[in-house]
């Protein structure tokens, strides 16, 4: 063991200037994250791809002068293509794919310093708000091992609350950056639609819903990790408005007096719970002591129409994505392959009309319109992250279509629309379980947001909160 106790005391910015300084080697904190991950792993389930070798490579050959230099780093096993390394997108129909190639994404990682070790726990194709696939089991949560730390970037959110790293890839088309966070106790930003690259070859997940970044512990790490990676590539299908400044210029500084809107209630079915309405208030209490004004408030927007909406687009992707893979197979999906909900979404796809798809998008486009005016009054919008504290493992298994509804909150809007959003770590449940806060701002304005986010990260400190499980060597 390396025993790097004091590896806690560090983000991933705080390691990095370690490594920069000489007093520590990037192989010294590669062999302390996967110390910890041998130690924590067989409990939580997060890592399910192990890198260790390839990582140890990549440091010999010698790594880029990024900001994250010898930082030890996870990507995601949805979606995040490594050359000669499985993508399993948390399914048996990828279980055998090997890229030859990198996401743009993750050369622009590779860029930045980290050092990959390995790939987390996703549910199927990223469908659900928790991480429990058939092909790996599920992640559990380390604030309560019986209780899920989300999804679908569950096994990031996991490692991170466990303390292997401070800070992993992770990716949002509904919410699955914000409620893994919210599940762990993290910082989750879901950056503006187009912010991060999503190709060479893609060019949009979910009909403009999905982005990837970073579930971190310290908002520095998130805008740090932003500056890092976003920009244009060739052929882009989005162009978020230009930010000329830096986004790690924006942790601290001071955010002004904010209007913000208060949202108390969900879109469609469901409600938040009594607990997590306590939250808010408390944040609301919070947000006002810090001098800005609250107004509950929320837009005149077709919730009805943006839950069909949602539906028909994960529903005609996710069956896109296994019947291509069954024509690259030759063969059809069998049980073994494809998980009943998965059946139940490519069911639901055969159902919907081409129209049916063009007018989901467009209620999305006009969504965002609306969204875009009530900004013109309102700089942030402030909503749980959830509508109750993390739920126990199986929740979703006898009816996904119960359960959605009661775990969900309004995240998914914020893909639909566009718009940056942010889950922080501000509450925890009665039984000692994390409930993040939600934070939003207009089309383009991530600035504000890593601003404000900042400001609360001050006045609440998060970054040394511990759960139950955890994987330092005492």
């Amino acid at each position: 063991m390396s025993g790097f106790k004091e590896y806690d005391q560090y983000d991933a910015l705080g390691l990095a200037a370690l490594v920069r300084n000489g007093e520590l080697s990037a192989t010294e904190l590669l062999e302390e994250a996967i110390n910890r991950t041998e130690k924590v792993n067989p409990q939580i389930n997060a890592v399910v791809q192990k890198h260790y070798d390839d990582a140890a490579v990549s440091i010999k050959a010698g790594l880029p002068d990024g900001p994250f230099k010898g930082v030890p780093f996870l990507l995601k096993d949805l979606g995040m293509l490594l050359t000669g390394t499985v993508t399993s997108m948390g399914s048996g129909m990828f279980r055998d794919f090997v890229p030859q190639f990198n996401s743009t994404l993750v050369n622009r990682y590779v860029e930045s310093g980290v050092v990959i070790f390995g790939k987390t726990n996703s549910p199927e194709f990223g469908a659900l708000p928790v991480t429990e696939p058939k092909l790996f089991g599920p992640t559990r949560n380390p604030w309560n091992l019986d209780r899920t730390p989300g999804g679908s970037s569950g096994g990031a959110s996991a490692a991170v609350a466990a303390g292997i790293l401070p800070m992993a890839n992770a990716s949002d088309g509904g919410g699955s950056i914000r409620i893994p966070a919210s599940c762990a106790g993290l910082v989750g930003l879901k950056p503006t639609r187009g912010r991060t690259p999503a190709g060479p070859i893609g060019g949009e997940g979910w009909a403009g819903q999905s982005i990837s970044h970073v579930v971190s512990k310290t908002v520095r790490d998130s805008a740090t990790m932003l500056d890092a990676t976003t920009g244009p590539e060739p052929g882009n299908p989005y162009e978020p408005p230009h930010f000329s400044g830096k986004f790690a210029d924006e942790v601290g500084k001071d955010p002004g007096k904010l209007r913000v809107a208060l949202f108390t209630q969900k879109i469609g079915s469901g409600e938040f719970t009594d607990e997590v309405k306590s939250a808010l208030a408390a944040t609301a209490t919070l947000m006002g002591d810090l001098g800005h004004e609250v107004v509950e408030a929320a837009p005149d927007y077709d919730a009805m129409a943006l839950d069909h909406a949602i539906m028909v687009i994960v529903a005609a992707n996710t069956s896109s994505m296994v019947k291509q893979r069954e024509h690259v197979l030759g063969r059809k999906a069998t049980e073994d392959d494809i998980e009943p909900f998965t059946r139940a979404l490519m069911d639901m796809a055969g159902n919907f009309s081409a129209e049916d798809y063009a007018r989901a998008v467009q209620v999305n486009q006009g969504t965002g319109r609306i969204l875009g005016r009530f900004h013109e009054q309102y700089d942030v919008i402030l909503a749980p992250t959830l509508s109750m504290p993390p739920v126990p493992i199986g929740f979703m298994d006898e009816d996904p279509a119960t359960g959605l509804p009661q775990f969900m909150g309004n995240t998914g809007l914020f893909n639909q629309t566009g718009q940056p959003s942010i889950s922080l770590p501000l509450c925890f449940s009665s039984d000692k379980l994390p409930i993040g806060m939600m934070f939003s701002a207009a089309f383009g304005n991530d600035a504000l947001l890593i601003r404000l986010a900042s400001q609360l990260e001050a006045a609440y400190p998060w970054k040394d909160h511990r759960p139950p499980v955890y994987s330092s060597v005492d």
